[in-house]
């Protein structure tokens, strides 16, 4: 999962509003040991490539911010919320390069212990990775607690990560059920964006439909095959023995053999009605 040096960038940019809907107007300082690591950690996966390097940088970073929560946080552009997201992010993207995506979800839990916490960024960017690595089901407890935490239900990107949860994992792991119970409790998508889901829920179970008749049939056809083939079997062994007999028979003196004829013939009518 080799990248450009402009594609880890992007998310970085991304990071100036605020994560919470409601937070406290008092800010609180930002760590500059924090920062300096984050630019640190920026500068080592853009620009040299060193993803274990830049790893490092942020694990060495995100402990000091690791008890951060955004209830206590400010809004301010550069406060620790955001830093610590923004680490989270670098990090994300340095244990992909290196092939160590499946440490993803855990690495980033142990910086904010419940899924409910994680920011919107940082939940997307996992459900995108696990959902390309073809591995939709890892992230599907965490996506659906967070969307049932109350607290973030009210932000601004919560409809973007619920349709997100219904293509990339629901649809895919044909968790139509859940999907239509999302989609009937959300109340961030419009009707219009509710019939448009629906309809692929209804597509989807079709599709999951023919799959199991489809199934069905090869199963059956199966069957008869393998009983078509032992009836050929059966065949073929009685053929073996009527050509044995014949043979033992006609091997036979010329003598026993008109004798045994004789002896058919007056069975037969002396059993024939």
């Amino acid at each position: 999962m080799k990248s450009d040096s402009s594609t880890p960038a992007a998310p970085l940019r991304g990071l100036g509003g605020p994560l919470r809907s409601s937070e406290p107007v008092r800010a609180a300082p930002v760590p500059s040991a924090a920062v300096v690591l984050l630019e640190e950690a920026a500068d080592l996966l853009v620009v040299h490539l060193d993803f274990g390097a830049a790893l490092q940088a942020c694990e060495r970073a995100l402990p000091s911010l690791a008890t951060l929560d955004a209830a206590t946080i400010g809004s301010s552009a550069n406060s620790s919320l955001e830093v610590k997201c923004s680490l989270c992010v670098v990090g994300i993207q340095a244990l992909a390069e290196m092939n160590r995506w499946r440490e993803v979800l855990s690495w980033v839990l142990q910086y904010y212990q419940l899924p409910e916490k994680l920011p919107p960024k940082v939940l997307e960017l996992c459900v995108l990775l696990y959902s390309k690595m073809q591995e939709p089901g890892a992230v599907l407890e965490a996506v659906s607690a967070w969307l049932q935490d109350p607290d973030n239900q009210d932000l601004p990107e919560y409809r973007a990560l619920a349709e997100l949860h219904l293509q990339r994992v629901l649809l895919p792991l044909g968790c139509l059920s859940e999907a239509e119970e999302l989609v009937a409790s959300s109340a961030g998508f419009s009707e219009e964006e509710r019939l448009d889901v629906l309809q692929a829920i209804s597509k989807a179970r079709q599709h999951q439909k023919h799959q199991r008749l489809g199934s069905g049939e090869a199963q059956k056809l199966n069957q008869e095959g393998s009983f078509s083939h032992k009836f050929l079997s059966l065949l073929m062994l009685l053929r073996r023995l009527w050509d044995s007999t014949v043979n033992h028979f006609f091997s036979l003196p010329f003598k026993k053999s008109l004798l045994a004829a004789l002896i058919l013939c007056l069975l037969v009518v002396r059993f024939d009605p």
